[in-house]
């Protein structure tokens, strides 16, 4: 029978506990949980340690695993349990904030906090690597002492392990800030922590994301607005926004007011709404932002365009009646279909219920929206767990979990009903009896931010884009100027006249070094125009990453990119 994933990996998180143990006397544990490609442990050293180590960890693991220890469980009381971890201020933290029954596990000598399960016996631990060294706050709070983070991964197969540390190799090749400076997508400045600069090429990305965006927005009924970056704090107290953000909002005086650059767009989608009455006949009412938003990250956090200080959500908010919520989200769902479906993007659907306590609204009102909300997932055909209890104060929500080529899982889209805030701003529309009635709130974005879109598909794509996207489509490469250069102007220009962005690369290095620059700048078609092509009217073309060369007439070639663009296919090459 096949081992469990996470119970393999948390099972050899307790392998290197003990390893650590063994080379580092003194070492304390605090959490050492499975992930979903691993594991990790948080550990406070007596001694600082760095990647250079985890070879040494690695063979103490192996010796450990080759006695074949048995993973025993032991219930224990909550005073023998102090008792075993007095030395360990970690886990006395922990041990008092559990309810139940308290357990450790053991293999051999050595013993955990743990409630499990594991594998069988410590023999059954063989295929493991431990990749990296990390900081990580205790209980990820800034204020609390900062640990060792170790990560692992662990599989019952030595073809799995392999194969995983393959694709971890891939990762990296395909790393968004290696490739954005490759490529010329954006930079970063010490001027300007965490506030990317879009160059040229990536603007040129951003731009069409953006268009294919409104366009597909104006075809389901969304109206597009824009609301200003700054606005009083006034506004903030009133969204909550002020009390939940404040620390992580920037703030200024304007004529000796207070004013913050907004983290969210939702307030002011708000005011859009109140800007008029509204009728039950006028709704669902949508309102579709690229809106600009500020958040303080903490600096340690900033990475790439993964994680920004100042970043682009495309937002949108929709005013519905009550019984309009469930058709709605289909028509969100259709949405984001059609967005995905694009960039060939898979996505799994999580639904977050009702909190136990802390939240706002008529319970019938959160129950009858998660009752919507599943249903309206089961439709979908969409595979959905559901997530008791880590829906937003204000409402219940679907996350969606996106996967790369590289097998990563994304946090992009989400949606959000919200009873709250039309509360908040007393928000209403006259129903079909002529009385005020309050409006639903749904919130939604599907990429999340620009930004971090951006970053995800660079990776995804491995800087190779679809043709719709990329910056450069069609390199045009004379074999001799002498020769070959009045034809390629030629057909430079016949590419120009249809929108198409096309270089003509007529540098006097070898056409062997220009081919393979078209390849290092993953160029989607490289034509090469000779003797043949300027006779007989026609192009030869190469797509990226293949080899096999084809020639068609100009124009044929002119139309084919021109469908290819258009309909934003996924690239199928043929060998």
């Amino acid at each position: 029978m096949a081992l469990d994933f996470k119970t393999l990996n948390h099972s050899t998180s307790h392998l290197m506990a003990e390893a650590i143990a063994n080379l580092y006397p003194g070492a304390k544990f605090g959490f050492g949980p499975a992930i979903d490609e691993g594991f990790y442990y948080d550990i406070d050293f007596p001694t600082p340690i760095t990647e250079a180590d985890l070879p040494k960890i690695e063979k103490e693991m192996h010796r450990i695993a080759s006695r074949n220890e048995k993973f025993v469980r032991e219930e224990v009381t909550r005073e023998q349990a102090l008792e075993l971890f007095k030395d360990n201020e970690y886990k006395i933290e922990l041990i008092n904030g559990i309810e139940g029954p308290i357990t450790i596990y053991r293999q051999g000598k050595w013993f955990d906090l743990c409630a499990g399960p594991h594998v069988e016996r410590t023999g059954q631990i063989n295929n493991f690597k431990l990749l990296s060294i990390a900081g990580a706050y205790w209980r990820g709070d800034s204020k609390n002492k900062q640990l060792v983070r170790i990560y692992g991964t662990s599989f019952e197969k030595k073809e799995e392990l392999e194969e995983h540390l393959r694709i971890l190799e891939e990762r990296k090749k395909r790393d968004h800030r290696i490739l954005g400076k490759q490529l010329g997508l954006f930079m970063l400045s010490d001027y300007g922590p965490g506030l990317p600069f879009w160059l040229p090429n990536g603007m040129i990305i951003r731009t069409e994301i953006e268009n294919m965006w409104k366009e597909k927005h104006r075809r389901y009924g969304y109206m597009l607005v824009d609301t200003p970056i700054m606005l009083s704090k006034d506004l903030w107290i009133t969204s909550g926004h002020w009390d939940h953000y404040k620390d992580n909002m920037y703030t200024t005086l304007v004529d000796e007011n207070e004013f913050a650059i907004k983290p969210m767009n939702c307030p002011g989608a708000i005011l859009c709404y109140k800007n008029d009455l509204h009728s039950y006949r006028e709704l669902p009412l949508r309102y579709a932002e690229l809106g600009h938003v500020h958040r303080h990250e903490a600096s340690g956090a900033l990475n790439g365009l993964f994680r920004v200080r100042s970043f682009t959500q495309d937002d949108a908010h929709t005013f519905v009646r009550p019984d309009q919520i469930g058709e709605e989200i289909i028509s969100i769902l259709k949405l984001y279909d059609e967005i995905y479906s694009l960039f060939g993007l898979n996505y799994k659907i999580e639904l977050s219920t009702r909190p136990e306590e802390g939240y706002i609204g008529d319970i019938k009102i959160w129950d009858e929206s998660e009752r919507i909300l599943e249903e309206v997932c089961r439709k979908s055909g969409k595979e959905f767990k559901i997530n008791p209890g880590d829906g937003a104060f204000y409402g219940p929500k679907l996350d969606f979990k996106v996967k790369d080529s590289m097998n990563r899982i994304w946090q992009c889209g989400t949606i959000q009903l919200d009873m709250n805030l039309p509360e908040r701003f007393d928000v209403s529309y006259i129903d079909d009896k002529g009385e005020k009635a309050r409006p639903v709130m749904i919130h939604r974005a599907c990429f999340g931010s620009i930004e971090r879109f951006v970053g995800v598909i660079t990776e995804h794509f491995a800087g190779a884009f679809p043709l719709w996207l990329a910056p450069e489509q069609v390199h045009v490469l004379p074999v001799n100027d002498e020769f070959h250069l009045e034809y390629s102007k030629k057909v430079v220009k016949a590419l120009e006249e249809k929108g198409v962005r096309v270089k003509l690369d007529s540098a006097e290095d070898k056409l062997g070094y220009r081919l393979r620059n078209t390849q290092v700048k993953k160029i989607p078609y490289t034509l090469v125009i000779g003797d043949n092509e300027k006779n007989e009217g026609t192009v030869t073309y190469r797509h990226f990453g293949t080899k096999a060369q084809h020639t068609v007439k100009l124009e044929e070639f002119v139309e084919m990119i021109q469908k290819e663009i258009s309909s934003k296919s996924l690239p199928v090459y043929e060998e």
